[in-house]
């Protein structure tokens, strides 16, 4: 049975961007043809090129939105564009103006850009070209899910401000950085992020389970690690028609209510132990959960942080060779449940890619919207690049298309790797096929 598959929902946007209401927003049609990358690029942004022009009364706006998502995704693509003064003196050249008709784009301009736009317009963008990209679970065992399988987790990425702000946050806090969290969905079934919600390092409304609870959809299956584990934030996925698989701390206090036999599969998978419980001992709190809770515990490798629990400022606690996972699917499979939690790895995989390849770890604006629209930008591009290829986007090719963007390798040599590797993943297709008939 295939996976159901929920895609982002657009939402309303704010009344004060002119006469362009969501109704006049229709997803752009989707035209892939060859690899002329930006090319393709320009009809599913040109619907942006009057964003924001009403605030223009001179008519001398030479920077639009379609224009600056380009010049950010040329930043993501090619290495040697590696800063915001970088995109600007690119925006000078030859080529790049007749590739994306753009003007020069002065580092006001720019830095202006990142605050003005909303990045509420990429979304159905993300939507539509989503939409194109073939589901396939990664492990055949998981289309038995019927929820869309979301890892969710968040990443800290370094700002450096102004040198007197940052001489100012030295004095006062010790560090010279400003800390960004990229809250992240990530669906496993396509291997993509389909939303990322940008707040600064904090608690309160900043706290990561804070932020996960105000924006749950129906209909997914949230995958999350320990910090995720509150009981108030089960009970709001509950209630919003959802689930989840989140593993708990070592020391979780859980009282035992029903044992649940193991088979064969289970023990093979390195479960333990299958059982129902209450968790939070006898207390009574209204934040207690309000559902049968399931707790498997699953063998793993155990590990001591070599400073206590605090290696690199992190407060992991050390493991004790056990994975306690939490959910209230009870129908579930153990070895399923098991193999769900073990996905979760995906979206870690994700933000490696993001911030070594596509140039995450450095900021081009300060601010949570321009901070967006960067993300939002780079997820277009792993799109298109799932698009081309008809697989995720991995690190050779990446590197290819930039070396494309570099003028190091011609298309020929770039479509030549393309279809190397599609011809590598089908094998590998066939291959796993064949197991599953032996």
């Amino acid at each position: 049975m295939p996976t159901k598959t929920k895609r982002l929902k657009r939402r309303k946007l704010p009344e004060d961007q002119g006469e362009r209401t969501q109704e006049s927003l229709v997803k752009p049609k989707i035209k892939i043809e060859g690899l002329k990358y930006f090319a393709m690029l320009k009809p599913l942004l040109e619907h942006l090129h009057e964003h924001e022009c009403q605030r223009d009364t001179a008519g001398n706006r030479t920077l639009h939105y379609d224009q600056y998502c380009m010049l950010v995704l040329l930043y993501v693509l090619n290495p040697t564009v590696s800063s915001l003064r970088a995109i600007s003196q690119a925006s000078e050249l030859t080529k790049v103006r007749d590739k994306l008709g753009n003007e020069k784009a002065s580092l006001g301009s720019l830095s202006e850009a990142g605050g003005l736009f909303s990045v509420d317009l990429l979304k159905p963008i993300i939507e539509a070209l989503s939409a194109e990209v073939n589901d396939a679970a990664p492990d055949p065992r998981l289309s038995s899910i019927q929820q869309t399988i979301t890892a969710v987790d968040g990443s800290l990425v370094n700002a450096l401000p102004s040198l007197i702000a940052a001489s100012i946050l030295k004095q006062t806090t010790g560090s010279a950085l400003v800390r960004w969290r990229l809250h992240t969905h990530f669906e496993v079934n396509n291997l993509l992020p389909v939303r990322v919600d940008v707040t600064p390092d904090g608690g309160g409304e900043h706290d990561e389970r804070a932020v996960l609870k105000r924006v749950l959809e129906e209909d997914r299956l949230y995958v999350m690690d320990r910090g995720y584990a509150k009981f108030s934030l089960f009970n709001s996925i509950v209630a919003s028609s959802s689930s989840y698989v989140c593993r708990l701390r070592d020391n979780t206090v859980y009282e035992t209510t029903q044992e649940l036999e193991l088979t064969e599969g289970d023990r093979a998978a390195g479960v333990l132990n299958d059982t129902i419980v209450k968790l939070g001992g006898s207390s009574s709190s209204s934040s207690s959960p309000d559902h049968p809770i399931r707790l498997i515990q699953i063998r793993c490798t155990p590990h001591q942080n070599r400073t206590g629990g605090k290696a690199r400022g992190s407060k992991a606690p050390n493991s004790d060779g056990i994975l306690r996972i939490a959910t209230n699917l009870l129908n579930v499979p153990a070895e399923i449940i098991a193999l769900i939690y073990a996905y979760r790895w995906t979206i870690e995989i994700f933000f490696r890619f993001y911030k070594q390849l596509m140039g995450g770890d450095h900021l081009i604006s300060h601010n949570v919207n321009g901070i967006q629209i960067q993300v939002y930008c780079s997820v277009i591009a792993c799109l298109l690049i799932n698009l081309w290829t008809g697989s995720r986007p991995t690190k050779r090719t990446f590197e290819m298309i930039s070396f494309y963007f570099q003028g190091l390798a011609t298309e020929e040599e770039l479509i030549a790797h393309i279809e190397k590797q599609a011809a590598a993943e089908e094998a590998k297709r066939v291959k796993e096929e064949r197991k599953e008939i032996c």
